[in-house]
């Protein structure tokens, strides 16, 4: 492996489009060696070399924050993240990228987004609105928890005297209630103490966390400065716009901590092959000269949720579908990608039939200009892993999609299709 150089040996390194693949697969910790027994130190050390896990409702598969772990990990034991993030208090819930698992020694460091939008600032202007006019609902709803401790949304809604609340046509058909702990968690007032089926349950950051609420407040540079430099770890190679993204910097709070960064040698500037833009290299990052992967990547992983990014890294052109018409879909629902070697080889719409206990292959789709069977079985020992983490028996392979019928015979080899 090389070192990422010394700025003082040039001042515009050159990389190649491999080396900078490399450098962002190797960061992302996406091509070591899986360990034989995965423990909790291997959780919470990965959590930390990606800054972040995104939070996401959608239950197809698996919940999205569970996934980036295992890409890299393998198998474990999914309560084993919760007790990190809720009784060891190893991380903590806020907006990083969007609703996050963020490790907990970068509280500090998000102190001035909670800030700010107690003064209504990076906030959606429909909250700020509410908020300005209904500050003594607000009030009511921090009293109810300050009062009865942890609590959903539902069970502070049932406290707050029903005069006050109100049905909305937006907001997802939220309560003014559960719109009301939105802005005190935005604000960081309250926070995540626990999850009870996956609903939040809210109580006060204070008490949830006192000794970093009650702490000093960083300075909102330091703390942007902060993120950006563990975005640029997280990353290995970036633009400045990928590394705004990663925790939902704005370019004028971006631009400034990357040229403080380079200054003082945390940050190399750098031409990557092919890109239009600068782009720069932590110096944290070594280079692998050669790198391996074998994974799904879920549609929220911080390898292809900038999707500009998955573009200009590895030519692959990815979008979730969820969103789209079921009749402008060209792949399926709930696509995850198939990094193999370098590149990404295949996509695969995967679904946990828990009713049936069957991991469903509803669709299975080579890349065009791939070899499928040199990377067949190993999408097949993914799957395999895969189910048995989820507990499902059997493995169900439909027609659809070109790679179907050769991924249906590898796995028959193994003896889990059916």
């Amino acid at each position: 492996m090389s070192p990422a150089r010394s700025p003082r040996t040039r001042t515009r390194l050159t990389l190649s489009l491999g080396e900078a693949r490399r450098a962002a697969l190797a960061a992302q910790g996406l091509g070591s060696t899986k360990p034989a027994a995965v423990t909790k130190r291997h959780l919470l050390s990965t959590v930390q070399r990606l800054g972040l896990l995104q939070i996401d409702s959608v239950n197809v598969l698996v919940r999205a924050h569970y996934f980036p772990l295992f890409s890299r990990l393998g198998p474990y034991p999914t309560e084993w993240l919760d007790d990190l993030a809720y009784r060891k208090r190893r991380l903590f819930e806020y907006w990083g990228h969007a609703a996050s698992l963020i490790p907990i020694n970068l509280f500090p460091s998000l102190r001035w987004r909670m800030e700010r939008a107690k003064q209504g600032g990076g906030v959606y202007k429909g909250l700020v609105t509410f908020a300005s006019e209904k500050a003594g609902l607000i009030q009511d709803v921090l009293e109810v928890i300050r009062e009865h401790g942890p609590s959903g949304a539902g069970d502070v809604e049932k406290m707050i005297r029903q005069e006050q609340l109100a049905k909305k046509a937006g907001w997802w058909e939220w309560s003014d209630s559960k719109i009301a702990l939105e802005w005190l968690f935005w604000s960081g007032q309250v926070t995540t103490s626990t999850r009870r089926n996956f609903e939040r349950i809210y109580d006060l950051t204070e008490r949830v966390f006192p000794d970093l609420y009650n702490s000093h407040l960083p300075e909102r540079e330091i703390g942007q400065r902060d993120l950006v430099a563990t975005a640029s770890r997280a990353l290995g190679v970036a633009t400045e716009n990928d590394l705004g993204d990663y925790f939902r910097l704005k370019l004028n709070e971006t631009r400034p901590r990357i040229r403080e960064l380079v200054e003082a040698g945390e940050l190399l500037e750098v031409k990557v092959e092919g890109w239009r833009q600068p782009a720069y290299l932590s110096s944290a990052i070594r280079i692998p000269r050669s790198l391996e992967a074998a994974a799904f990547l879920s549609p929220f992983d911080p390898l292809v949720w900038e999707r500009q990014r998955t573009e200009r890294l590895f030519g692959f052109h990815y979008r979730i579908e969820i969103y789209t018409p079921a009749a402008q879909r060209q792949h399926g629902y709930y696509i995850l990608p198939f990094l193999f070697g370098q590149n990404f080889v295949a996509r695969l719409d995967l679904k946990a039939d828990r009713a049936n206990r069957a991991l469903r292959v509803v669709g299975a789709f080579a890349e065009p200009q791939t070899e499928p069977k040199t990377f067949v079985h190993a999408v097949a020992a993914e799957l395999r892993s895969m189910a048995d983490w989820l507990g499902l028996e059997k493995i169900v392979i439909s027609k659809n999609g070109d790679l179907a019928p050769m991924l249906r015979s590898a796995l028959a080899a193994m003896g889990r299709s059916a």
